[in-house]
């Protein structure tokens, strides 16, 4: 299958349900990889539960190699139980790559977006909102929807394209009256331009729609199914009837033909956790949604666990049969599916090994914390962006050294490196990479255990912090850690021994932290196979299938989920 993956081929929940049982198979002889938690790499001594031959072969790689891992690329020399692992996991990877979106949906007509529509996005979120738009109105068209309900909709970026562009009804639902509030004032200020513009061409005056918000935390299909069914109704709704869990102080009027049943689609951009799932269930049983487009994200919040024995409130798994072989995933290894083989390919190796580095300063953290602070370990402990800042400060010196020596100029922010995605990364949905890690939680890197073929600008770390000078960032970083916490820096911990007992096993924390990286992808199929079977299992009633409508490169978490309903009385 390369390294791209498996093809999407499942026309049946049987075939998709072989799929997920293959996935699963696969995946129980590696449970350790999967849940143990890289923090605690020198603390439980985690490289012991990985194949010796394998980790001894990849301490000897150059950096780059361990960031292809995740993407399934193999190199001849190393052993064939390991090449092997690695091409069968990725055979069964759902294949990322974008997919010919004008041949999956016929009829659909993608439109760039103005200069007034993008403004305030950045190239991600123009890209996303770009495509998805086009997908929903094709989508909406072939239902022939009154409306589109945008689920989690933020500050409304797909809800005016959708509403100014393709003229469609939205309704734009977000859990902040902030996000609301944004959406109103931005959404006026377009349909100025656009009436201005009509004014100017002479080709006359047409109503112009601006996206109806509402502000509501979605905890539950009931609430959605209420904001769906209420929402098309000839008079005012008061929107406090929700049973308390909306906040909007206004009211929602829509017009609508009282003859007729309203059809809705439902669409949801990157609608975090089992917001996503909901979508879903509320599809299925919400007779005025006729289809759904849906890509989720942050699948580290997603619930496993039915609350009071209410299987609709579970987010995974979704699927009966998935449901009754009793599978959990766990914490971690939904952590892991938020992992992005396109993002660590992306990184260069001098980004490599320094995120490598940084890593294995969290790691040594966590032996500090063990050892003085138990207490705290067992609470789980954030100390989020420190050491990322503390590496940021010391490159800056640098840059800024180098700058000043050859009299050179440019900006900063061109030389610093991006940073490697952490177990906590939920997707890239909101946010960019940097700004969505909330943890240091991965691998490192050390030069003297390197052999010496490797070429210098190869080796992990060479061109990182120098052996002299990593205690003392171990050092700063434990004491912005600890100040973080909430804790006074004593002289009484010993950092010095700790970071001399952690730091011959530093260079193996890249090579496992690299093998972990690799089975994100795979769950990440699993829990969308997962969602397609929930819908397959309805039987001919629905068409559904997973098409992944981003290029990955730009938008990591890029299937799109679409379901349509076949069968009226549904």
């Amino acid at each position: 299958m390369g390294e791209c993956g498996r093809r999407y081929s499942c026309k049946s929940a049987h075939e998709t349900l072989q799929w997920i049982n293959e996935i699963i198979h696969f995946l129980t002889p590696y449970s350790s990889l999967i849940n143990d938690h890289v923090v605690n790499f020198f603390k439980d001594r985690l490289w012991e539960n990985v194949d010796a031959e394998w980790i001894e072969c990849l301490r000897r790689e150059p950096v780059q190699n361990l960031l292809l891992i995740p993407s399934g690329a193999v190199q001849d020399q190393w052993p064939i139980s390991l090449k092997e692992f690695i091409r069968k996991l990725r055979s069964m990877v759902f294949c990322p790559e974008q997919a010919d979106i004008n041949m999956a949906l016929p009829g659909l007509q993608m439109t760039s977006l103005n200069s007034v529509l993008a403004q305030g996005m950045n190239v991600k979120k123009i890209h996303e909102v770009e495509v998805l738009s086009a997908v929903i109105s094709t989508v909406a068209n072939s239902v022939k929807a009154h409306a589109i309900v945008d689920v989690g909709a933020g500050q409304g970026y797909l809800a005016q394209v959708l509403t100014f562009q393709y003229q469609h009804p939205v309704i734009a639902i977000d859990a902040s009256s902030h996000h609301g509030k944004v959406t109103d004032v931005r959404a006026k200020q377009i349909k100025k331009h656009y009436t201005s513009q009509m004014i100017k061409s002479g080709s006359g005056m047409r109503s112009l729609n601006v996206p109806k918000t509402i502000t509501c935390r979605v905890l539950s299909i009931d609430t959605l199914k209420t904001l769906v069914e209420t929402s098309f109704s000839g008079d005012d709704v008061e929107q406090s009837s929700l049973k308390g869990e909306n906040q909007d102080q206004g009211k929602l009027h829509w017009l609508c033909d009282a003859k007729k049943n309203p059809s809705t689609v439902l669409a949801g951009l990157h609608a975090c956790g089992d917001l996503s799932v909901t979508m879903l269930k509320t599809f299925v049983e919400c007779k005025d949604v006729k289809a759904v487009v849906s890509l989720g994200c942050c699948y580290n919040l997603l619930s496993e666990e039915m609350i009071k024995g209410d299987e609709s409130q579970c987010g995974f798994p979704m699927s009966h049969a998935v449901r009754s072989t009793g599978l959990s995933l766990g914490k971690s290894a939904r952590d892991l599916a938020c992992q992005s083989a396109e993002r660590w390919r992306s990184l260069d190796m001098h980004a490599g090994i320094h995120n490598f580095e940084l890593h294995a300063f969290r790691a040594a953290f966590q032996m500090v914390l063990s050892k003085y602070y138990p207490e705290i370990v067992m609470s789980t402990p954030s100390i989020g962006r420190k050491g990322k800042a503390l590496r940021r400060r010391h490159q800056r010196r640098s840059a800024e050294s180098q700058l000043h020596l050859k009299g050179g100029t440019c900006h900063i922010g061109q030389i610093l490196p991006p940073v490697l995605p952490s177990e906590s990364e939920t997707g890239g949905t909101k946010k960019t990479l940097e700004m969505n890690i909330e943890g240091i939680l991965g691998s490192a890197s050390e030069i003297q255990t390197l052999p010496s073929e490797v070429p210098c600008n190869e080796r992990a770390g060479c061109e990182g912090i120098k052996t002299d000078d990593k205690f003392s960032h171990f050092e700063n970083f434990c004491q912005s850690g600890l100040s973080h916490l909430g804790i006074k820096h004593s002289n009484d911990i010993n950092l010095q021994g700790i970071w001399e007992e952690a730091e011959p096993f530093a260079d193996l924390v890249g090579p496992y932290w690299s093998l972990r990286a690799a089975l994100g992808p795979l769950l990440e199929t699993l829990i969308l196979l997962d969602r397609l079977l929930f819908l397959q299992e309805h039987g001919s009633a629905l068409e559904a299938c997973l098409l992944p409508i981003f290029d990955p490169n730009i938008s990591p978490r890029n299937v799109a989920i679409i379901a349509k309903k076949v069968d009226k009385k549904l």
